[in-house]
């Protein structure tokens, strides 16, 4: 192990190098010095290819072709999104020339929460896009050992890997790691709770944001809730936001037949946004099946979207 005046030493602290274990019965300070594989391209080449999903790294990069104007939202849910966006673009200076570093935990944590389909994760990716930074999802079941401290070691290289990145960690349906606390009636129990208590520790010195999602806020830990800078609901969109969905959804150059009305759909049909996206995607495919030629005129098997949606559900 590396000596605790070498731990603290900054190229140390931000993973540039590391101090290999010595060999047996050797000095601690005898082991190689390695310098990280990403900073070497860096300092060699000026780029750095993004990490690619792994067991060693269980997490993948996401991006999308959207911009805000593509988001629907209800208001104050997109004004807790601006909050975040505010903190993204201002916190050096609220940190370090406002001098709040002392007063104030790094990074940020936040929670989105709502139905399937409701735009969290379209929502963590456009953070990432329009602030520069770079989005992972965490894929959890890459994460989650069913052997006793492989969760915690897994956990501690993600993080380990991503401080002093500035990027933004986005773990969707979390529940199964950051979910409630249980009473201790075996060993499972046990560790299963010190799993919690493991990343409860890292997501609150992760020096980025930290982005849960969840369907329901009241299946994440209550020691996790009480740390949440922001606790954003993305609720299923109410029949405006619906037709806007349908509106932004749809080709700009094709047209409907005259029996489709888009506020008559909002209005009878409670569908999430990836539910209408679902539906729009598979009456395009038939138009184009049916003519070839762009534009092409789209309708609705059966007169309604419900009946696509049954034919796309498993």
């Amino acid at each position: 192990m590396a000596s605790p005046d070498l731990g603290e030493h900054p190229l140390v602290k931000q993973g540039v190098i590391t101090l290999e274990e010595p060999p047996d019965g050797e000095p601690p300070m005898s082991g190689r010095l390695v310098i990280d594989a990403e900073y070497a391209e860096r300092f060699l080449t000026g780029k750095v290819r993004p990490p690619r999903m792994s067991f060693r790294f269980p997490a993948q990069r996401l991006e999308t072709a959207m911009e805000w104007d593509d988001l629907v939202l209800p208001a104050l849910t997109l004004a807790q999104i601006k909050e975040l966006e505010s903190w993204i673009c201002h916190e050096q200076v609220l940190m370090q020339e406002w001098a709040m570093a002392k007063k104030l935990r790094p990074g940020c944590r936040a929670l989105f929460y709502g139905p399937p389909g409701t735009g969290k994760t379209l929502t963590a990716t456009l953070l990432g896009k329009t602030t520069g930074r770079e989005v992972y999802k965490v894929d959890l079941s890459l994460v989650i050992s069913k052997y006793i401290g492989e969760t915690e070691k897994n956990l501690a290289a993600l993080f380990d890997k991503a401080e002093h990145k500035n990027w933004i960690l986005f773990f969707d349906e979390a529940d199964s790691l950051f979910g409630k606390r249980t009473q201790v009636r075996d060993s499972h129990d046990r560790y299963a709770n010190q799993e919690v208590s493991f990343l409860l520790q890292r997501v609150e010195t992760f020096d980025g944001l930290v982005i849960l999602a969840s369907n329901l806020a009241n299946h994440v830990d209550d020691a996790f809730s009480r740390r949440f800078e922001q606790i954003v609901h993305f609720p299923m969109p109410r029949q405006r936001e619906r037709q806007l969905l349908w509106q932004k959804g749809l080709p700009q150059a094709a047209t409907l037949e005259p029996a489709v009305d888009l506020g008559q759909l909002a209005a009878r049909y409670e569908l999430s946004g990836a539910m209408i996206m679902n539906v729009i995607r598979f009456v395009c495919l038939q138009a184009i099946a049916h003519n070839e030629n762009y534009p092409a005129t789209i309708g609705f098997p059966g007169g309604h979207p419900t009946r696509v949606w049954q034919r796309q559900s498993p």
